[in-house]
Formats: C-alpha cells, sequence, structure tokens
C-alpha cells in the first residue's frame, strides 16, 4: 500500500511543479466542480490525508487554515512537512493495525485502518482527476496519472 502513497506523492509533486506556470490569481481562481480552486484542492488532499492519519494513530485533529497557506509554494512547504511525519507512520508495520476500528470526530461511522487507508489514496486519486480536466480548461497538458512506469525510489522524505 505504501507505493500507492508514494505514487500519491509523486504525481501530487509533479502538479506543484505544474502550478508554477500560472499565476496565484489563477491557482486561487473559484471553479465548477471540485471543491473550488486549483490550490484549495492541493491543500484539501494534504489536510484529509493528515487527518485521516492522526485519527488512526489515537492523535488529536490538527485544524490546518487554508488562509495560512495561499501560495503555491506555502501549500507545498505544508506537503513536504507533513509528508515525514506521515511516512515514519507508514514505514510501520501496518498490517497489524489494517482490522483496527477507528472513530473521527466529524463522522459518525466507524472504519477499519484498512478502510481509512485506501479512501485516502482513492481520495486524492479522484481529486487529481478534477484538477486535470481544470488543465485541459486552461490548454494545459495536465500531470500525467500513469501509475505504470514511475519510479518510487526517488520519492524522498524532507
Amino acid at each position: 500500500m505504501l507505493n500507492f502513497f508514494k505514487y500519491n506523492w509523486q504525481v501530487r509533486d509533479e502538479w506543484f511543479e505544474w502550478c508554477n506556470q500560472l499565476s496565484n490569481e489563477e491557482l486561487i481562481k473559484d471553479r465548477t466542480g471540485g471543491v473550488g480552486s486549483i490550490l484549495y484542492t492541493l491543500f484539501h488532499i494534504i489536510d484529509v490525508e493528515y487527518s485521516w492519519l492522526r485519527a488512526i494513530q489515537g492523535k488529536e485533529d490538527i485544524v490546518v487554515e487554508f488562509a495560512d497557506y495561499n501560495t503555491s509554494e506555502k501549500v507545498k512547504s505544508l506537503s513536504d512537512r507533513l509528508r515525514n511525519e506521515i511516512a515514519e507512520f507508514l514505514n510501520g508495520n501496518l498490517d497489524v493495525l489494517k482490522d483496527k476500528v477507528v472513530s473521527v470526530p466529524w463522522d459518525k461511522d466507524k472504519y477499519t485502518v484498512e478502510e481509512i487507508l485506501h479512501h485516502i489514496i482513492a481520495h486524492e486519486i479522484h481529486h487529481i482527476g478534477q484538477l486535470s480536466i481544470w488543465s485541459r480548461e486552461l490548454e494545459l497538458n495536465p500531470v500525467p496519472a500513469n501509475f505504470i512506469g514511475r519510479n518510487f525510489n526517488s520519492i524522498h522524505f524532507y
């Protein structure tokens, strides 16, 4: 499962590179569909990933405000910083936790760790699809979404 997280992180980093061709005004422009804007979508992906993984660990949710991360550089920095903490946890033995039941303050239902990990992976892939649509609307090439052919050994934790 770690390779799917590495895949998402690699694609996310490529989207941050992609963002360099746009002005901040274009990145925060409200768009049709998705969660609002290109930059907020990237922020949302990171926030959701971090919140769920903290819940798995029995840690309190840390609310991160988009207003504090309103540029591509700030959102990328947040992604890098939180990724270290997430990677440290994911590098542990997740097999012993997969059937553990987790409850979160933002949902009345309970989920297993395995369900949550799959949700986090699918959630990011879903939103990356939205970024691809917006990219094409801007007449720009989206980041390739292929899983095959990627080198996950190049993923470095900061």
